[in-house]
């Protein structure tokens, strides 16, 4: 097989494994968890795909899944979209899963650098970048909350935004980030994923 030929058939799996990546995240995003305070399985999506096709496609996927939902396809929690939906109070925490993509892509680039370029995270490491990628999206989610209510409606406290936007999704995130990178890990051997 020549080169350039390769290299096509690579485009064009990685292109696929974006595809779904994205259907992944947007069916998740969908489905709601019913307790005192609802929640969807939108982190536990971005943390399967980027544990299960790599930093790089998995950002992709977020990148295309925000996309979409800026033009107006009802792929956001609730079926939404559009431009209100993602630049609403809560659009920072979808605006901050590229973050998360962003942190997980440059800690598997690091691992890669120091080992070897098949290296693959180790599982601590996984948990770590899926900890670390989902704080920092609390924190560009929450300032963003914080901002925009303060424009639209009046001044808010740290604390209050904590209570309300943060701290009941604390102990949900924790579980669904432990369960997407186990089962990722399980999914990228029986799917033989490559990067």
């Amino acid at each position: 097989m020549e080169r350039q030929e390769i290299s096509q058939r690579f485009r064009s799996i990685d292109m696929a494994y974006i595809a779904i990546g994205t259907a992944t995240l947007t069916v998740c995003s969908w489905i709601t968890i019913p307790s005192v305070v609802p929640f969807t399985l939108q982190t536990f999506a971005v943390i399967l795909i980027l544990g299960m096709l790599g930093g790089r496609r998995g950002t992709f996927s977020i990148l295309l899944y925000i996309l979409l939902g800026l033009i107006g396809v009802p792929v956001f929690s609730g079926f939404r979209g559009g431009p209100a939906a993602l630049f609403g109070t809560t659009g920072g925490y979808i605006l901050g899963f590229v973050l998360t993509g962003l942190l997980w892509s440059i800690t598997e680039k690091a691992v890669r650098r120091a080992a070897d370029p098949e290296t693959r995270m180790p599982l601590p490491l996984r948990l770590l970048a899926a900890i670390l990628g989902m704080a920092v999206c609390y924190f560009f989610g929450t300032a963003w909350f914080m901002i925009l209510y303060t424009r639209n409606t009046g001044a808010i406290s740290l604390g209050t935004a904590l209570a309300w936007c943060v701290i009941p999704f604390i102990i949900p995130d924790l579980i669904k980030l432990v369960l997407a990178v186990a089962l990722s890990g399980k999914l990228r051997k029986l799917a033989k994923i490559r990067d």
